[in-house]
């Protein structure tokens, strides 16, 4: 149990900086794209959903202030929980995009690509939740981890 308890603070815990960074990076590449892309983001917005050019660009505006965020230490943890929800909120285009097979330039569009696409969107929204997090939450969820142990 020790060699798990080692491997989780050694993996995880003192990578953890490391991942804000990436996500912060990738997030504010991504958001960027909403004013770049030609339309790349409207051709995947769901047609039941209203305003769509003005959700599209307010979804890239969050996604640079967030990864911003996660960048700043007194509101990263409040930004983590803004890309929990922004990546619950913007679910339904990747529905959409996989179920009306919606073609995009230069992304895979195969049933096998939108097999693994759709649940990585779980992957952030854990990846997000997990830098909600702070140091001492993790430690205390660990197994054999207990005041009584100490």
């Amino acid at each position: 149990m020790e060699t798990v308890k080692k491997l989780f603070k050694n993996l995880i815990l003192e990578k953890k900086q490391t991942f804000r960074i990436l996500l912060a990076i990738l997030m504010v590449l991504a958001g960027s794209s909403h004013f770049f892309a030609d339309g790349v983001y409207l051709k995947i917005y769901p047609p039941f959903l209203p305003y769509p050019a003005t959700m599209v660009y307010f979804t890239g505006v969050a996604e640079i202030l967030g990864g911003i965020g996660l960048l700043i230490p007194r509101v990263s943890r409040v930004a983590a929980w803004g890309f929990v929800l922004l990546y619950i909120a913007v679910y339904p285009a990747n529905i959409n995009m996989a179920v009306n097979n919606i073609h995009i330039d230069n992304i895979p569009d195969g049933n096998w690509f939108q097999a693994i696409r759709l649940p990585f969107q779980f992957v952030l929204i854990a990846w997000a939740w997990w830098l909600t997090r702070s140091q001492d939450d993790l430690l205390a969820k660990q197994p054999n981890n207990n005041v009584a142990s100490k």
